[in-house]
């Protein structure tokens, strides 16, 4: 540790620790003077600043706790400019901007405690990228040491780590060319004792290198937790005043009373709707008798803590689900496919009371998404699309652009299905596929892994392998046991200690995401929910394939024919012509579009096929070279005495002899070819002047 002075007279502190065999430097006292917390994380070249503030007083009104965690990127960091013409300055938060503050925002959020009501806003701000260490992990270890100073009742700290699996060894915090050679990108965030959030995308690994991994991103984040620890000790933090919303305790024992002998029932029933009504009359029958000697909100809390309680101790002590399941059942399920006659693909997936609908778009390579971002400057051509409208679960509400969290699962449902899209070189197409999720109780991001799979085979997209997915829960109770349910629905998440979502073919696992409520779990739970949900998806796969057993064999007749040419990447010049006028023309004349690679892999993609065949030929008669022996068809451009020039490439023409135009003697070159006339003739010769001889005589013989 070292100190200076700042201009403020406060002390300018440095605290230097080993993670992953590379130095990380946290220092105090130097940025943001008037946030209750501000550091800066350097690792690397990767420099961020976090900040957190904290109200003094909670936000009146609200049952939720309002933290809000953003994450700046700023091209400067990374020595670019933007690429946009017109938009130069930063604005809304890219994708992986959001996804990023939702990796931190998850973690941390459950060390809160519960009925905490101030505002808090925590600021991660990437100052400086350095390419092969992902900042949006820093910047995890940023926010946490930011809150650790602010005062804010935060039970961390927490530090994040990637795992990578190159070449069978697990490496902690690889650099971004390792990971592109990785079969996995695991990142684990946990508290000294436990672990907090897991997020994966992999290439069908299998459950035991999981957990493998996450231990060991357990043991390589312990020394940045103690450094955190060590700079709130030498700061010499000054806790916050807070109280916190809490359902009063007399009130719920009042609630237990009057409700012991008929909540039980109403919380458990096979049909999601009438459970859902018997509840809400049990809710107003509360506030009825008791609205007059308790406030609304206060009553509305304690019901539902008396009624979380009971789903919780129901199945505990008596093994039932609200739904009457068992702890390793899957709800029913059912699915459609080709359901939308204009679409590429489509399918819609039930389970249970949720439902997805699942559409596929097929375009050519051109479509391809571009990115422009601090880290990155390339395209994508295969996105999950995520939507749930309010009307999903009930709700009345706006309209709006994605927020986070339908950007977060589109993302998940992304991750698991990638693995297995076919390489551009097998499927020259850009995929488009979106979740419209139309009823949602219970893990619509699984279904929409589920549906998604069932419409892009639908559509003919040749993937390797169907992907499922499956929700994991939890409820811990007494002497550390625990229960884990398999495939859960609102009720039990909104009562239960975990979200674990889990997605992968018949392998492996391609996809994780666990979101926790209660201060960590441990690597056996884990352990014990991977096996559980390997069973579940494994059922969901079978119920899947008897709607659609494999991929169509061609791509559905209204999605675009991509043909291939591949040409010298020299001739490139050829067909793009002056100011792109040669590509324009071939395009308006035939109705197509047209890709071109720099490797000179030229992508033609119409649903016309004689338009893609009209194209070809015109692309082919601007870069091919003459070949000996092939046969060719030639416009007669200029008639002679001794034979006729014929023109079979752009710009080159050959000379048939008069000997060479029929069998037997011809005393007239008129008497046999015009001018304008289509001749077939092969190629006979090129000789030493570069001069073309051809011969309609050879030609038919060719037949």
């Amino acid at each position: 540790m070292s100190s200076t002075i700042n201009p403020f007279g406060s002390k300018i502190q440095k605290f230097t620790t080993e993670f992953c065999g590379r130095e990380l430097t946290i220092e105090t006292g130097k940025m943001g003077f008037l946030a209750d917390g501000a550091v800066t994380v350097t690792y690397g070249d990767t420099v961020v600043l976090g900040t957190a503030v904290v109200s003094n007083q909670p936000r009146a009104g609200i049952d939720f706790f309002p933290m809000l965690i953003d994450y700046e990127e700023r091209f400067y960091a990374a020595g670019k400019i933007s690429g946009s013409r017109f938009i130069k300055r930063e604005g809304r938060a890219s994708e992986h901007g959001t996804l990023s503050a939702r990796l931190i925002d998850r973690p941390i959020r459950p060390l809160f405690p519960k009925g905490y009501r101030n505002d808090v806003q925590a600021v991660a701000m990437v100052l400086s990228v350095d390419p092969m260490l992902s900042p949006n992990i820093i910047a995890m270890t940023a926010i946490s040491t930011a809150l650790m100073l602010s005062g804010a009742p935060f039970d961390g700290p927490v530090v994040g780590v990637r795992v990578g699996l190159i070449e069978g060894e697990l490496i902690a915090f690889p650099t971004e060319e390792q990971i592109a050679l990785s079969e996995l990108d695991l990142t684990v965030a946990g508290t000294k004792d436990a672990i907090m959030m897991v997020e994966a995308a992999a290439n069908e690994v299998d459950e035991k290198t999981i957990i493998d991994a996450i231990e060991l991103a357990h043991k390589a984040i312990q020394p940045v937790i103690e450094l955190q620890e060590k700079i709130a000790k030498a700061v010499g933090v000054k806790a916050k005043e807070f109280d916190l919303f809490k359902a009063d305790a007399e009130l719920v024992e009042v609630l237990e009373g009057f409700l012991a002998k008929r909540l039980g029932p109403a919380v458990r029933h096979q049909d999601h709707y009438i459970r859902h009504d018997a509840i809400r009359n049990l809710e107003k029958e509360v506030i009825a008798q008791f609205e007059e000697n308790y406030p609304k909100a206060d009553l509305e809390v304690s019901f539902r803590k008396v009624m979380d309680a009971e789903i919780r101790r129901a199945i505990v002590e008596d093994g039932e689900r609200p739904d009457g399941r068992k702890t390793t059942e899957v709800r029913p399920i059912s699915a459609e496919v080709g359901i939308l006659p204009r679409t590429h693909g489509s399918a819609l997936f039930t389970r249970g009371t949720t439902q997805a609908l699942n559409v596929t778009t097929l375009a050519s390579t051109s479509f391809a998404q571009m990115i422009d971002t601090m880290e990155e400057n390339t395209t994508k051509r295969y996105m999950h699309h995520y939507n749930a409208p309010g009307y999903s679960s009930g709700e009345v509400r706006p309209m709006r652009t994605p927020g986070r969290r339908e950007i977060g699962h589109g993302a998940l449902a992304e991750r698991a299905l990638l693995p297995m899209i076919p390489a551009v070189e097998d499927f020259p197409y850009t995929i488009r596929t979106v979740s419209e999720i139309l009823s949602q109780n219970g893990s619509s991001s699984m279904a929409s892994v589920c549906g998604s799979t069932l419409s892009l085979m639908d559509a003919g997209v040749p993937l390797k392998k169907p992907v499922a997915g499956i929700a994991m829960g939890l409820i811990k109770h007494a002497d550390d046991k625990y229960i884990i349910l398999t495939d859960i629905q609102g009720a039990e998440d909104f009562a239960g200690d975990m979200d674990f979502k889990v997605a992968g073919t018949v392998d492996g696992i391609t996809a994780l995401q666990m979101d926790i409520k209660v201060k960590g779990i441990t690597p056996a739970i884990m352990k014990d929910a991977l096996a559980q949900a390997k069973v579940g998806r494994s059922h969901i796969m079978d119920e899947m394939l008897t709607v659609l057993s494999a991929p169509r064999a061609e791509v559905n007749p209204l999605a675009p024919r991509i043909s291939k040419l591949m040409i010298n990447p020299e001739k490139i010049r050829e067909v793009i012509g002056k100011g792109g006028e040669t590509i324009n023309r071939i395009i308006a004349e035939t109705g197509v579009e047209i890709d071109i690679e720099d490797s000179g892999l030229i992508m033609i993609a119409s649903v016309d096929a004689e338009g893609a065949e009209r194209a070809i030929q015109i692309i082919r008669g601007l870069t091919e070279d003459p070949e000996i022996g092939t046969v060719y068809t030639g416009t007669v451009v200029k008639l002679m005495e001794f034979g006729a020039f014929v023109n079979i490439l752009p710009g080159r023409d050959g000379l048939v002899h008069v000997s060479q135009m029929a069998e037997g003697r011809v005393e007239r070159v008129s008497d046999v070819v015009n001018v304008g006339d289509q001749v077939k003739v092969k190629l006979t010769e090129i000789d030493s002047q570069g001069r073309l001889n051809l011969s309609m005589k050879a030609a038919n013989e060719s037949k």
